[in-house]
């Protein structure tokens, strides 16, 4: 998609520093880091939502979310992490590309996603 930046990320026209990376999905730091290590997992193409995505991705995503959530909480001394995903505006998405945030923990943090 022409104006979509994650696009541009994906198609390396906006350079960053990839943390992992399989034919699918890959993961880069959040710019705005709501947490140190605060990272993005992005699909390579462009789906808007997670219910876009076709179900023959799964192995690949997970693959994605397992490698870089252990490469971020071995380097943040994490206890654990958070993964979210929004989809649709009405859910809090803003970029309208699919992506799951994952946020390292640590024991004590004031975590706004305890369910």
């Amino acid at each position: 998609m022409e104006d979509c930046i994650f696009c541009k990320i994906a198609n390396g026209e906006i350079p960053c520093g990839r943390i992992y990376e399989n034919e699918s999905f890959f993961s880069v730091p959040d710019k705005n880091q709501k947490v140190p290590g605060h990272s993005l997992i992005i699909s390579k193409r462009h789906f808007k939502t997670t219910l876009d995505l076709p179900t023959t991705s799964g192995k690949e995503l997970l693959d994605c979310i397992k490698k870089t959530a252990m490469k971020i909480i071995k380097k943040q001394k994490a206890h654990g992490f958070n993964l979210v995903n929004n989809n649709f505006p009405a859910a809090g998405q803003i970029v309208q590309h699919v992506h799951y945030h994952i946020l390292p923990r640590k024991k004590g943090d004031k975590s706004p996603f305890v369910y």
